[in-house]
């Protein structure tokens, strides 16, 4: 199994996972036309890694924006994180946004109520977002 990488566009977020850190990074916008075209091997990849993990997985989400469609695989990529630790698994996500942005922070809000891996917010300013 290789690492997964994703180059973003205007319409979707880069994704990195790397397999010998154990970080999955989705950051940009996810606003894809056809949204199965764009999650689908990025949740093949993940159910591919979940089968043997690295020890430590950290889930880093940054995004500016995502629509309905996109939240849906991303909720459904965090609930395969809720079996990870059901499978013993050390997981946490670390849930990145622009500190003006309260919409975002409450999103991520959402979703940690939601789902049992624990969350970390990290709310970035202005200076920040270039090494983001």
């Amino acid at each position: 199994m290789d690492n997964l990488l994703i180059t973003e566009t205007a319409h979707t977020p880069f994704v990195c996972m790397d397999l010998s850190t154990g970080t999955m990074e989705i950051k940009g916008r996810s606003i894809p036309d056809d949204a199965d075209s764009f999650w689908m091997p990025v949740l093949s990849w993940f159910e591919s890694y979940r089968m043997d993990p690295f020890s430590e997985t950290t889930f880093i989400i940054y995004l500016e924006y995502f629509n309905i469609a996109s939240s849906k695989r991303i909720l459904f990529l965090l609930y395969k994180l809720n079996d990870m630790i059901d499978d013993g698994f050390d997981v946490r996500v670390e849930w990145h946004y622009r500190e003006s942005d309260e919409e975002m922070f409450e999103v991520g809000n959402d979703y940690a109520y939601m789902v049992r891996v624990p969350f970390e917010f990290k709310a970035l300013q202005e200076l920040d977002l270039a090494s983001a």
